[in-house]
């Protein structure tokens, strides 16, 4: 269901854009960078919840805390490119990455499941392979809550979270106020009279700005062969293409800090005559999406300024990076949907698939309490997880966490005790069937919940294998 209606809608995205650059043709949508007359106009109406804070308001002990934490990692050589899957193919990205946030959380995008280096937690004994690898990310903790900080002050500035206090406002206004936060989980209280009403502002505000994780990326583009042209506004090199940001909260916060970190010759070519964005400088770029009348809009980036996408920012836009001269790292903070992408989630998954398999006292032979399809459906679903979204995407990747820390070892080796039991109970589903004398048509439904899952089972095993 999910996979053909999701397939379905990038088909037609694909047609969008498709017919869109056939209309452009040689023509380029127009853009705006700050070298335009009206471009803060434009901000302030159109692209009003991107928030940008110049370097000079960071504290300069943050700025060179998380800089050396930057060089640090790049000298380990704990930046890698990330083999994704679009539409069926399999791509490395150009920028190269490193996901560190919350013990045993974990961040998927494009199909590619990447796993934390666990920054410094209170309560979890953590070993880094060196104390400056431990450093590098006691420096990323701190810039996380200095960003978790400044994304609940630029919120609450712009009034972008629902308040008790909405007497004041419009009918209008507060139904689709309602309306947002309802499709928050969790942020939505039932009042005694019936009515819906948002929880305590302070809690919504904090489930949408407190950072579970950062994907850092580095790419120097002058080791780059070649880079994708930005294709409606001709904005230029890309680092990374038009996107939103996917496997986030609802209305969550998006944080990024930039620094580039060549010598400043590079800062600001001399081509500021050029109509449009400096190509030496990186740049930020926004588009409203599945719009052409809105201009775009391209900001530039320099050393250790940082900008906040706030509320539905990153669902009613697209953002993409805008490739400069210099070498450049950025640390992008989300509030990442771990609702099935911790430790913790599937090691309950796994415990609550081992409830169907018993051993005997006396014999200690292994067998299924039951037989009933839904259960036996349940399990091996489970099982698949277990492979296909934890044990197979973790060793894809190669042992590249282990650059940073080995962690991840021991609740691997775990996870994978538990898939062995998973494969017998696979097999005793198996024997069982053959065995069983029950109600026909039981047996039979079990049969074909089995073999749905074990068909899917086949196919992405075949998948990974290629991969």
């Amino acid at each position: 269901g999910g996979t053909m209606k999701r397939r379905a809608g990038e088909r037609e995205k694909e047609l969008k854009k498709k017919k869109l650059l056939e209309e452009l043709g040689e023509n380029r949508l127009p853009y705006m960078t700050p070298a335009d007359a009206d471009f803060h106009q434009l901000w302030k109406t159109k692209y009003s919840k991107l928030v940008f804070r110049k370097s000079d308001t960071v504290p300069e002990e943050l700025h060179q805390m998380v800089q050396k934490g930057f060089l640090t990692l790049r000298e380990h050589d704990c930046f890698f490119q990330d083999l994704v899957r679009i539409k069926g193919k399999d791509f490395l990205t150009p920028v190269s990455r490193i996901l560190i946030g919350n013990p045993g959380c974990t961040y998927k995008y494009l199909n590619t499941r990447l796993f934390t280096v666990p920054w410094p937690t209170e309560g979890y004994d953590i070993k880094y392979c060196s104390p400056q690898i431990h450093d590098a990310c006691k420096a990323l903790i701190r810039l996380n809550d200095y960003l978790h900080t400044e994304a609940v002050k630029a919120l609450q500035g712009q009034n972008l979270f629902e308040t008790k206090e909405m007497k004041d406002t419009t009918v209008t206004d507060r139904e689709q106020r309602s309306a947002a936060s309802l499709t928050e989980q969790r942020s939505v209280s039932k009042d005694p009279s019936g009515v819906c009403v948002p929880e305590d502002d302070s809690v919504s505000l904090k489930n949408r700005t407190s950072y579970n994780l950062t994907l850092l990326n580095y790419m120097d583009p002058l080791q780059m062969l070649y880079l994708k042209q930005e294709p409606y506004f001709g904005m230029g090199s890309m680092a990374v293409s038009w996107h939103h940001d996917e496997n986030l909260v609802d209305r969550s916060a998006v944080a990024v800090y930039s620094y580039s970190c060549g010598d400043s010759a590079v800062e600001e070519s001399n081509a500021q005559e050029l109509k449009g964005r400096d190509p030496a400088v990186w740049h930020v770029g926004l588009k409203v999406a599945w719009d052409i009348e809105t201009p775009g809009l391209a900001v530039p980036l320099h050393q250790g300024d940082f900008y906040l996408m706030l509320d539905d920012l990153n669902m009613t836009h697209q953002h993409c990076v805008l490739a400069g001269l210099s070498p450049r790292f950025s640390s992008t903070h989300r509030v990442a949907d771990c609702s099935r992408g911790t430790l913790e989630y599937i090691f309950g998954q796994c415990e609550l698939a081992l409830q169907n398999l018993q051993t005997d006292s006396d014999s200690m032979a292994l067998s299924l309490k039951s037989l009933e399809a839904a259960g036996v459906k349940q399990v091996e679903e489970i099982h698949n997880e277990v492979e296909f979204e934890w044990l197979r995407q973790f060793w894809f990747q190669g042992k590249r966490y282990l650059k940073c820390t080995d962690w991840w070892l021991k609740p691997m080796a775990k996870l994978e005790e538990f898939w062995r039991k998973m494969e017998i109970m696979t097999s005793l589903v198996l024997s069982e069937i053959r065995e069983q004398q029950g109600i026909e048509e039981q047996r039979s439904e079990t049969i074909s919940c089995f073999l749905l899952v074990l068909k899917e089972r086949q196919k992405l095993r075949k998948e990974w294998t290629v991969r």
